[in-house]
C-alpha cells in the first residue's frame, strides 16, 4: 500500500483481532493489523471444545487457523504487522481527500507508527498467574487458568479452583457438572453473589475453604496434589488433586489506551455493548480487553464483527 492513512488500525490478533481482519477486508477497508502475536488466551488449551462449528481443536491449532483465516483476504487490501506491540495511541489531524472530515489517530508501535481514520483495539487480556513452587513447572500439566476450555478433560477427576469470586464459583458450578469432586479454596471470605454461593455449595461433591491459599503444587509428569495454608491458623493441607483451576482475575492489555479513552477500575476499555464504541469518537474495542461482562472466545469474535459494521458505516459517513 502506498498511501499513507488507513482507513482502519486494528491492534491485537486472537479471535477478536482475527475476526475483525476477515470482516474488514472483506468490506474493502484498507487496514493495518498490528498483532504481537496471533495468541489467545486459549492458546495453552490441549483441547478446546467449545470454538462453534469445530467438535474438538486444540488452543496452537485454534490461533493458527484464525492467522491463516485473517489473512486469507488481505493480501491487496490489509496490512499485516506482526511482531509489533502497541505502545501508544494519538490523535492527529491529516489531508486526506477521501476524508471531509480530518481528524484521525497514530498508532506507534515499538517498531514504528501508523496513522488510521479509525482505530479498533482487540488486544485481549493475560490470566493473572499463580507465583507458588510448582504452578509454572506444570502448566498444562493440571494447572490451567480456564475451567471452560479445559474442564471438561477433567471428567471423574478430583480438581481444586483457586479463587472465591464470582469467577471461582462459576467454574465450580461448571466442573461439577462432571468432576468427581470440586475444593475451592479462597483468600478471604467468598466474594461470590450469596445465591450463586450457596446454590454451589449445596451440591454434596462441592467443598470449599476461606480464608486459605495455595502453597505448592506438587506432581510427577502431572499434578498429583496441593498444598494449601489457612491464614487464620497457619495450618498446611495437602490435598490429593489432578487439576488446578485458577480463577483470580486478569489483566486487560490496555496501558497504550489509558489516557485516551474512559477505562474501569481494572483498566479494561468501557465499550457500548451495542456496537463497541468506546468513550472517544473513532475508537472501538472488542473482546476481553473490554468492560464486557462476559470474556470467551466466540464472544469476542462476535464483538469484533459487530465493531466492524459499526466502523464501516462510520467511515462512509464521514466520506
Amino acid at each position: 500500500m502506498n498511501q499513507h492513512t488507513y482507513d482502519l488500525a486494528i491492534i491485537g490478533g486472537g479471535p477478536a483481532g482475527a475476526a475483525a481482519a476477515v470482516y474488514a477486508a472483506r468490506k474493502q477497508l484498507r487496514t493495518v493489523v498490528i498483532a504481537r502475536d496471533w495468541l489467545g488466551q486459549s492458546n495453552v488449551s490441549e483441547k478446546i471444545e467449545n470454538w462453534i462449528g469445530t467438535v474438538a481443536i486444540s488452543g496452537l491449532e485454534l490461533s493458527q487457523a484464525l492467522e491463516k483465516h485473517a489473512k486469507a483476504y488481505g493480501k491487496d487490501i490489509m496490512d499485516f504487522k506482526d511482531g509489533e506491540s502497541c505502545m501508544k495511541i494519538e490523535r492527529l489531524k491529516i489531508q486526506d481527500s477521501r476524508f471531509k472530515n480530518s481528524d484521525a489517530f497514530k498508532v506507534t508501535t515499538d517498531k514504528g507508527s501508523y496513522e488510521a481514520m479509525a482505530v479498533l483495539i482487540t488486544s485481549g487480556s493475560s490470566r493473572r498467574k499463580m507465583d507458588i513452587p510448582g504452578a509454572a513447572e506444570y502448566e498444562n500439566k493440571g494447572v490451567t487458568y480456564c475451567a471452560t476450555c479445559d474442564g471438561p478433560l477433567y471428567n471423574g477427576q478430583d480438581v481444586v479452583v483457586v479463587g472465591g469470586g464470582n469467577a471461582g464459583f462459576e467454574a465450580a458450578a461448571q466442573l461439577l457438572a462432571y468432576c468427581k469432586s470440586v475444593t475451592l479454596i479462597a483468600r478471604s471470605e467468598f466474594k461470590a453473589d450469596p445465591g450463586t454461593v450457596e446454590a454451589t455449595l449445596k451440591n454434596p461433591k462441592m467443598k470449599a475453604v476461606e480464608f486459605a491459599v495455595p502453597k505448592e503444587i506438587k506432581g510427577d509428569k502431572f499434578v498429583t496434589s496441593l498444598v494449601y495454608t489457612e491464614t487464620k491458623t497457619g495450618k498446611d493441607t495437602e490435598i490429593p488433586v489432578t487439576g488446578i483451576f485458577a480463577e483470580i482475575g486478569s489483566i486487560p492489555n490496555s496501558g497504550f489506551a489509558k489516557g485516551m479513552v474512559e477505562t474501569d477500575k481494572f483498566d479494561h476499555i468501557v465499550a457500548d455493548p451495542r456496537n463497541q464504541r468506546a468513550s472517544i469518537d473513532g475508537i472501538w474495542s472488542a473482546g476481553d480487553v473490554t468492560d464486557g461482562l462476559y470474556h470467551q472466545n466466540n464472544i469476542a469474535a462476535g464483538d469484533a464483527v459487530k465493531a466492524i459494521e459499526d466502523i464501516y458505516l462510520w467511515l462512509h459517513n464521514k466520506k
